[in-house]
């Protein structure tokens, strides 16, 4: 052997780099996803490089991880408390015996084995879960394009054989999405099953397996598929597992609500051979009660996975014998001319030349065209189905709230599927758009134009069915009506807003070039307003329909500012505060205020003042220190100071709008007991132990954190483009509709106070001095009156 020479590399070793060339290629793709370079800090030094956006990504994984856990939790205990007669939460029809599900469940489950009827239940449930890791990504891959990873692994200098064990096992390692599904099932039967805190990895050591098997099937249906079907095809048929996909995910999770009494039925006529395929055994493995049971559970488990997979590599040898590459996928263009469509005179009256391009393009592309028109309405019916509100379809006219839930999710899964692909759909072609006479916002705002139409269909169809089945047009349906149409026209621009920043033109993979971050951001907002429907008091209502248009306004303005950048692969604009950042950490503040009440309420459902300071004190400071360390990072400017003009001007102009703000508010909570209007207003309670509580909610608490966020990035935001006593208005208006409808008005005035504050000192010591001295005399008085 020469010295130049090198071993032949081993079957393991090639194992390994292709497996660790997986996880590199995936990682690359998460830190695009992030705007992140990886393996290194180099920078060019001629334009600043994209911000980091993990902290949109670190938190919306945050609430799916904890969505998914707590699904799989109460699945369990819902099989648990329907299927085991002899459990004292057992369910007949529908009425619970004993005590509350969730207090007795989980000391029952963990002191005994699973009975034979639980153990099926949770096979069926683990089954769908494993079907839906497979059918999902199978979904989301485009598989009428050329397979370039294949093409390219088949040139390297080892045996088929290696490499197709290669490509099944990066697939395995490198599924975030089956990992994110089959992974807190597993944890969770452990976690029953007595595993306690060994859970997390021992769900892990059974859901890698389970998952090597979704890869070796997934990657026998995509590679003979393409080797099958020509392109059209393909995408009609993914079209169709997309359609499949997810029906089957929602009755997976179906199960972690007690609203559909067929699919329990289901559950308990699982068969008890299917209980022996690998989804049943991961169930029996991870409940197994004797260590003999472990081992032969575990033997069982791992052999019948090794002989799929072994057999899938076979069969895939097999499949791949006369090459990787189909002759004649290439579409035909014959007959083009003669199916050509006349422009019609009424689309060309109504639509401009750009909108009347997006229509055309729609058409042509089934597969775009199915996903748009017909995957929302089997979305939302799936929603419906799986949690029981389906049978209200012949109440429309009945229950307003549901009519308008109804038009507004479909609407808002259409916005998803369209305007959000704005962008991405234009492809490569993207910069044609650069090269027009006219700026890309305004064609921007004609694609969110037609869209919003588009989006309308569905809506006027619900509420002309719902006005059917009444007869009449009722005022809250009139109302309701009105807040799904101006949702609507919000999240058009929320949609291609979002879909902006989520676009990755430069991407060779197709599932990099969309950022699913923002996908879950955006139906996470839609989500809130589907509440803000449902919320009984109308001002709750317009508090959401405020707030979100005001995210609308912020996200366009930001997203204007990506635009020149959008083909750059690292430049970005220059880092400065905007009414995006403040309208962002708002939102974020909310929602982990929401969750810390969720995860810190009793048995019953309920949080004391404690929970309550414990929730605001912990999402104030997450996003405080979150928002901080992002701007430091990132050297933005314009970023609130505590201390700005000096320590002596900040106390003299806190301290003199605390007492104009405290002097307002006590004559206004005066003039309520004036017109015998205090009474009817509900009051915080004074009991022992928490008065401490309420001053550090109130007094430091809120001052600290809100003045960041509403003076600090909401009013500095609204600065930049408009008048001290328009951004000090409109940023007092959006604090005020945050509470409660009796302190809208003083707390209105406060607002204004603070802002005024803050602008003439440029400090956040300023106006938190206001906002801790009012908050501060309003309770001293609510102590006094009580």
């Amino acid at each position: 052997m020469t010295a130049g020479a090198r071993a032949p590399v081993t079957p393991l070793r090639a194992l390994w780099l292709l497996t660790r060339l997986r996880l590199y290629a995936v990682l690359n793709q998460m830190a695009s996803a992030a705007n992140r370079p990886l393996g290194g800090n180099k920078r060019r030094k001629a334009t600043p490089r994209k911000r980091n956006r993990w902290l949109v990504s670190g938190f919306v994984l945050a609430i799916m991880s904890f969505s998914f856990f707590t699904i799989a939790r109460q699945s369990v205990i819902n099989l648990h408390c329907h299927l085991d007669s002899d459990s004292a939460c057992f369910v007949v029809q529908g009425v619970p015996q004993g005590l509350r599900a969730e207090s007795i469940a989980p000391g029952e489950l963990l002191a005994d084995p699973f009975s034979p009827e639980l153990v099926g239940g949770l096979s069926l449930v683990m089954s769908l879960v494993f079907l839906s890791s497979i059918l999902m990504q199978l979904g989301a891959r485009e598989m009428s394009q050329q397979d370039w990873d294949m093409e390219w692994l088949v040139t390297l200098p080892t045996s088929r054989a290696t490499l197709l064990a290669g490509r099944v096992l990066g697939r395995t390692v490198a599924n975030p999405v089956g990992f994110l599904t089959l992974w807190p099932a597993c944890t969770m039967i452990a976690w029953y099953s007595g595993y306690r805190w060994a859970a997390p990895p021992v769900g892990v050591a059974v859901a890698l397996p389970l998952l090597m098997l979704s890869a070796t099937v997934r990657t026998l249906i995509d590679t003979g598929l393409r080797l099958s079907l020509q392109p059209a095809q393909l995408r009609n048929l993914q079209a169709l597992i997309t359609l499949i996909s997810l029906p089957t995910l929602y009755l997976s999770m179906s199960y972690g609500t007690s609203a559909l009494r067929f699919a329990y039925d289901w559950a308990a006529a699982f068969p008890q051979w299917a209980t022996w395929a690998p989804p049943g055994l991961a169930v029996r493995l991870l409940n197994a009660d004797t260590s003999a049971d472990t081992a032969l559970y575990c033997l069982l488990f791992l052999g019948e996975i090794g002989v799929g997979v072994t057999l899938g590599i076979a069969l895939l040898g097999r499949q791949l014998r006369g090459g990787v590459v189909r002759a004649g996928v290439r579409e035909s263009g014959r007959h083009t001319a003669s199916r050509r469509a006349k422009p019609a005179s009424f689309a060309q009256s109504i639509f401009t030349p750009i909108q009347r391009r997006e229509l055309r393009l729609l058409s042509r592309d089934r597969n775009f065209l199915l996903q748009t028109l017909l995957l929302p309405v089997i979305v939302v019916s799936a929603q419906m189905l799986f949690s029981g509100r389906l049978n209200q379809l012949s109440d429309l006219g009945a229950s307003p709230t549901f009519t308008a839930a109804l038009a507004f999710g479909i609407s808002a899964y259409v916005l998803m599927l369209s305007a959000f692909q704005t962008l991405n759909n234009e492809g490569g072609a993207l910069w044609l758009l650069y090269s027009f006479p006219r700026s890309l916002e305004s064609a921007l705002k004609e694609k969110a134009q037609m869209w919003g139409m588009l989006a309308l269909i569905y809506p006027v169809c619900v509420f002309a069915l719902a006005i059917g089945y009444a007869g009449t047009v009722s005022r809250e349906l009139l109302g309701l009506m009105l807040v799904v149409l101006v949702g609507i026209a919000i999240f058009s621009v929320i949609a291609v807003s979002l879909g902006i920043f989520a676009c990755d033109p430069l991407a060779q993979d197709a599932q990099a070039k969309v950022r699913p971050t923002y996908t879950y951001g955006y139906m996470m907002l839609s989500g809130i307003y589907v509440y803000s429907i449902y919320s009984e008091a109308w001002w709750q209502k317009l508090v959401f329909m405020i707030l979100t248009g005001g995210l609308a306004v912020s996200l366009w303005q930001k997203a204007r500012e990506e635009l020149p950048t959008l083909l750059d692969p690292v430049a970005s604009p220059p880092a400065r505060v905007s009414l995006a950042d403040g309208m962002i950490a708002a939102t974020v503040f909310f929602l982990a205020q929401m969750i810390g009440m969720l995860v810190l309420r009793d048995e019953d459902g309920k949080i004391g003042i404690s929970g309550l300071a414990i929730a605001f004190f912990v999402a104030g400071a997450l996003t405080y220190g979150n928002f901080r360390w992002e701007f430091w990072r990132n050297k933005t400017q314009g970023v609130p100071q505590v201390f700005g003009a000096g320590l002596g001007r900040s106390l003299a102009w806190g301290m003199g709008m605390c007492a104009v703000a405290a002097l307002l508010g006590l004559a206004y909570m005066g003039a309520l007991r004036g017109l015998g209007l205090w009474d009817r207003i509900d009051h915080a309670t004074f009991e022992k132990g928490s008065l401490l509580w309420l001053a550090l909610l109130t007094v430091v608490g809120a001052p600290l954190f809100e003045e960041f966020i509403f003076r600090g990035l909401i009013f500095g935001g609204l600065r930049r483009s408009t008048t001290p006593f328009i951004a000090a208005t409109a940023s007092a208006a959006i604090f005020a509709i945050v509470h409660p409808p009796a302190s809208m008005l003083p707390v209105f005035a406060l607002g204004v106070c603070a802002a005024v504050a803050y602008e003439r000192t440029k400090s956040l010591l300023a106006p938190m001095l206001a906002h801790a001295g009012y908050n501060a005399a309003v309770l001293v008085a609510q102590m006094a009156w009580q």
